[in-house]
């Protein structure tokens, strides 16, 4: 009897950690499950806790492509860029000189890429960057509309926008126009990548730039962009602020 007794506390204790070990919410079928593994990736990635992924899970491009169309993806923008203000007004000395500097990224900054996106999966297939640069081309992003009102708002303070953008030089024509078509003009500079700096990373393309920005002069208050690689290289500016962007990333 103890024997036996004994013989079933082994065989439980053996099995139980290898069902724990199996255990994936991806396989639960329950729509609750899944909705909250996906809610939780895409706040892990804005967090900042998953990088370098290359495609969104599959199992979440569904969820990923109704957040990008929500009202909340409006309202996680508005947030950001309300902050923004409150920290100019709070923080920011500005010296009203014509050196007081705040850098824009452009896509899914400035212009929305969301309507590319949505033809690949919003995210779900590996980034094919001929077809991209391709869709670009035809200079036909929308605005994002609080980043909009930023960038208007900014300019009524006297402070100079610099736009610091992975595009290559080639869309430089066509950015500009795609740009000025929905209602974004009187930008102070506009940084391209050319053919001798694509092989650097984001990161130091960007940091890069800063560096020559503050030789020219400038005071750089603030950055916007929807990645971390737009800001967290140094020289860093005052302050940094994210737009939310769980489709891809960039490093």
């Amino acid at each position: 009897m103890v024997k036996t007794l004994v013989c079933s506390m082994v065989f439980i204790c053996f099995f139980i950690p290898l069902a724990f070990a199996d255990w994936n919410i991806l396989k639960q079928k329950t729509y609750s499950g899944l909705k909250n593994y996906c809610e939780s990736w895409r706040m892990n990635v804005e967090l900042h806790n998953i990088r370098d992924f290359e495609v969104v899970p599959e199992e979440c491009t569904d969820y990923i492509g109704e957040y990008v169309r929500s009202t909340q993806y409006k309202v996680d923008s508005e947030r950001a860029t309300e902050e923004c203000l409150v920290y100019l007004s709070n923080s920011c000395n500005l010296k009203k000189d014509g050196k007081d500097a705040w850098i824009f990224d452009i896509d899914d900054t400035l212009l929305s890429t969301i309507p590319y996106y949505k033809n690949n999966s919003y995210g779900g297939k590996k980034l094919n960057v001929t077809d991209l640069d391709d869709w670009m081309s035809k200079g036909k992003a929308p605005a994002l509309e609080y980043s909009l009102q930023l960038f208007n708002d900014l300019k009524t303070r006297g402070i100079q926008i610099i736009l610091i953008s992975t595009r290559r030089e080639y869309l430089r024509s066509v950015t500009i126009d795609n740009l000025l078509n929905v209602d974004y003009y009187g930008w102070a500079g506009l940084i391209l990548r050319d053919p001798s700096n694509e092989l650097v990373s984001v990161g130091k393309y960007k940091s890069d730039a800063r560096k020559q920005l503050r030789k020219n002069g400038y005071r750089i208050w603030g950055i916007v962009g929807d990645q971390y690689s737009s800001f967290e290289t140094p020289p860093s500016c005052t302050r940094g602020f994210k737009l939310p962007n769980p489709m891809y990333y960039v490093s």
